[in-house]
């Protein structure tokens, strides 16, 4: 999972980025897209890994590869910073760790597009209480008439209330993840504060993802899947992003985010045959139409 508009930190560079000479050349909507395209794919590479692995190992396994690759394009300095910065990294890196797991739990139990729909809850708030309009009610209840057609009231629903729990929680740590983000970006030089928060999330979620995992951790083709999994969730997305929001407005930036759940859900159908109902796809549409709404909304203030 991604920033959502306000979630990128700091300067809009990245050194040393191997994908910018490629990336100039494609427009910054089509940025956006892959951007997009190549977060759910990994979401969907890492959903087939939990035949094999815990989504607690999983999780260790995409944070430590991109902590790996973020660490070494932007190493952060450690050196003279001040407790409010210390404060800011740990907070930031518990809530991206907590971010993950909650959301590939919720990925265990839930079809994809109905797992981002939900999670998507948590930048939709954000945004709703940027705004303060009167019209973001209804922008609310739209996402409000998402959740309910989704939730499973009948026994035999092909969706569970823990996995929704799971979900909402992951929308929670999203928020969080966005408010950080703003205050680490104030706090460290580039994309230093997203390395730090990394490096602090592979400490937090090592001794769950470890002891889950065990000594399946070790073998080669799990851990090449799980390096895929870290490139196509963490490192190839955020640096697309940070390319595209260098050539256009914040606010297209979070109207094209705003197609997101119905892309996982399209990509939860070709990857891993997750056939949605009718019912589904119009929740996840509400959804969707909710965020366009707010991010529309608070442009115009």
């Amino acid at each position: 999972m991604t920033s959502y508009d306000d979630a990128l930190p700091g300067d809009r560079r990245l050194p040393g980025n191997p994908l910018r000479s490629a990336a100039d050349s494609i427009p910054p909507a089509g940025l956006v897209l892959l951007a997009i395209f190549s977060v759910q794919l990994g979401a969907g590479f890492a959903k087939e890994l939990f035949a094999a692995l815990p989504p607690s190992a999983v999780v260790f396994l995409r944070i430590a590869a991109g902590a790996l690759i973020m660490g070494a394009v932007a190493r952060p300095r450690l050196r003279g910073l001040s407790r409010g910065s210390w404060a800011v990294g740990l907070a930031f890196g518990v809530t991206l760790a907590l971010m993950n797991l909650t959301f590939y739990e919720a990925l265990s139990r839930l079809p994809m597009g109905i797992a981002v729909a939900i999670e998507f809850l948590g930048p939709l708030g954000v945004a709703v209480a940027a705004s303060r309009r009167r019209i973001d009610l209804l922008w609310v209840a739209l996402a409000a008439a998402g959740v309910v057609m989704l939730a499973p009231w009948s026994e035999s629903a092909s969706v569970s209330w823990i996995g929704i729990g799971f979900a909402l929680l992951a929308g929670v740590c999203w928020a969080g993840y966005i408010l950080l983000s703003a205050a680490a970006g104030q706090r460290f030089p580039g994309t230093t504060g997203l390395s730090f928060a990394m490096i602090v999330s592979v400490v937090v979620i090592a001794p769950v993802g470890v002891t889950t995992g065990g000594t399946d951790l070790l073998q080669p083709e799990l851990l090449l899947i799980g390096l895929g999994v870290g490139l196509l969730s963490s490192v190839i997305p955020y640096s697309l992003e940070l390319q595209a929001l260098r050539r256009m407005p914040k606010h297209v930036f979070g109207i094209l985010m705003s197609v997101e759940p119905a892309v996982a859900a399209l990509i939860g159908l070709l990857v891993l045959s997750e056939v949605l109902h009718v019912q589904q796809w119009a929740a996840i549409l509400c959804i969707v139409a909710a965020s366009l709404g707010s991010t529309r909304t608070s442009r115009r203030q």
